[in-house]
């Protein structure tokens, strides 16, 4: 009767030896998986970094660029006046002198 036990002890064994195995390949595939995404993700990270500082540098442009086109814009405003006003003067005067 003992030598019955042995080979189902034995093979109560092999069987939970055989699962923890299946279990840890398991696990280890996930942790692949898992790691190779996390490579993904900071791959990605670095890329959406590069292109937020792109991105900073073109606005710092972009809205140099508008201050620069505000300020010729009231420049010419400012010389557009001026020349309506001596226009205006120009005609008053020769207004004067035709009466």
């Amino acid at each position: 009767m003992i030598l019955m036990k042995t080979p189902l002890r034995l093979d109560a064994a092999l069987k939970r030896l055989s699962a923890a195995l299946d279990q840890l390949e398991v696990a280890a595939e996930r942790r692949a998986r898992d790691d190779a995404n996390r490579a993904d993700l900071s791959e990605e990270l670095a890329i959406m970094q590069d292109d937020r500082s792109r991105l900073a540098v073109e606005l710092d442009a972009a809205l140099a660029r508008t201050k620069s086109l505000e300020s010729a814009n009231q420049g010419v405003s400012d010389r557009l006046e001026k020349a309506s006003a001596t226009i205006r003067a120009v005609l008053g005067a020769a207004d004067g002198q035709e009466d």
